[in-house]
């Protein structure tokens, strides 16, 4: 009777194992550090997974990326990772559709352009069709561009011009040359030893950046935009195949919390790190500047040209109509942020 029991125990013991080493395990990297926003974001959506799941779907998140930034999106589509996100314009002239997102002027809130951007590009196949060998979770943008330097205070667009400037590329890129300013390419982590070096003199970014790349005691000027100067467009993704390995049930757990879920995941994230970073450009005295309406004025003329450049080069690459799409963004944006 003992040796029944103990053999019945042993194999309720043994299957309950085979269980555990059954779960699906997401190998999830980032090439920013775990206490950026983007990465806790990330954190954030894996454990909501593990949760609808009842921790069939669990997410082994790397100590460091896999991959510098420019890597990630391969990285992911060949396998070696499962999960992660990237910026659009590390890979130039990869992705289109998605540069309507770096356009300027375009609002106030990380949240509400993310969330905008997942409803409109949900409603377009093409958007996902750019996203080839990955399964895109969703698209999403950091909060309202803002101008950084360490040298003089800009209130005019002639005053862009004598500095160097390090920009994370897609549209930013060529709207920074449509204001005559002096850029170059490079990932954002590379910003503190570019300024610090003085290689560069200021950096295009959101608020919350300041603080997470460390640059927050040696920036000394900041110029804000209404709606921000420029946005980036990120995709949040995952390793195909590694979907398509999901059961019905753990793939329907995915799409639940995919799109606009997700978009708001990263988005309330950035405006929380934004608002606590202009607090800390307070207290180390940076000059901020609120560009005034002429200065406005004169970013919109000079950077006028790169929409209809974009909805040139986004037809010609299948999307229809791409100025309705735009139309269609813009006042999705609006309607979130009244």
């Amino acid at each position: 009777m003992n040796k029944t029991l103990l053999s019945l125990a042993c194999i309720g013991a043994c299957l309950g194992v085979t269980g555990v080493q059954a779960q699906t395990v997401l190998t999830v990297s980032s090439w920013l550090p775990p206490t950026h926003t983007a990465s806790m974001a990330q954190k954030e959506w894996c454990d909501l997974l593990e949760t609808n799941t009842k921790g069939r779907v669990k997410c082994n998140i790397l100590p460091r990326g896999v991959t510098p930034a420019p890597g990630t999106y391969d990285a992911v589509k060949n396998g070696l990772a499962d999960l992660s996100y990237t910026v659009h314009g590390y890979t130039p002239g990869r992705f289109v559709h998605t540069q309507m997102t770096e356009l300027p002027f375009l609002g106030n809130s990380a949240e509400s352009i993310s969330v905008a951007l997942s409803r409109v590009s949900g409603k377009y196949p093409e958007f996902a069709a750019e996203h080839q060998g990955v399964k895109v979770i969703t698209l999403f943008s950091h909060g309202p561009g803002i101008v950084f330097n360490t040298k003089r205070e800009i209130t005019k667009a002639e005053d862009l011009t004598g500095l160097k400037f390090r920009v994370g590329g897609g549209m930013v890129n060529d709207m920074s040359k449509a204001l005559n300013m002096n850029v170059t390419l490079k990932p954002a982590p590379d910003s503190y030893e570019l300024l610090s070096s003085g290689v560069m003199d200021g950096t295009l970014f959101p608020a919350e950046s300041t603080e997470s790349f460390k640059i927050d005691k040696i920036i000394k000027y900041a110029t804000t935009f209404p709606g921000g100067m420029y946005n980036t467009s990120f995709v949040f993704m995952m390793n195909q195949a590694k979907f398509d390995k999901l059961s019905a049930e753990d793939k329907k757990a995915v799409d639940a919390i995919s799109g606009e879920i997700a978009a708001r995941i990263f988005g309330r994230g950035w405006d929380k790190v934004d608002r606590r970073a202009f607090a800390l450009m307070q207290a180390n005295n940076v000059v901020v500047t609120k560009a005034d309406a002429k200065f406005v004025a004169e970013v919109k003329a000079k950077t006028a040209p790169l929409e209809q450049g974009w909805v040139k080069a986004s037809e010609a690459k299948g999307l229809k109509n791409p100025a309705k799409v735009l139309a269609e963004f813009r006042a999705e944006i609006a309607k979130l942020e009244k």
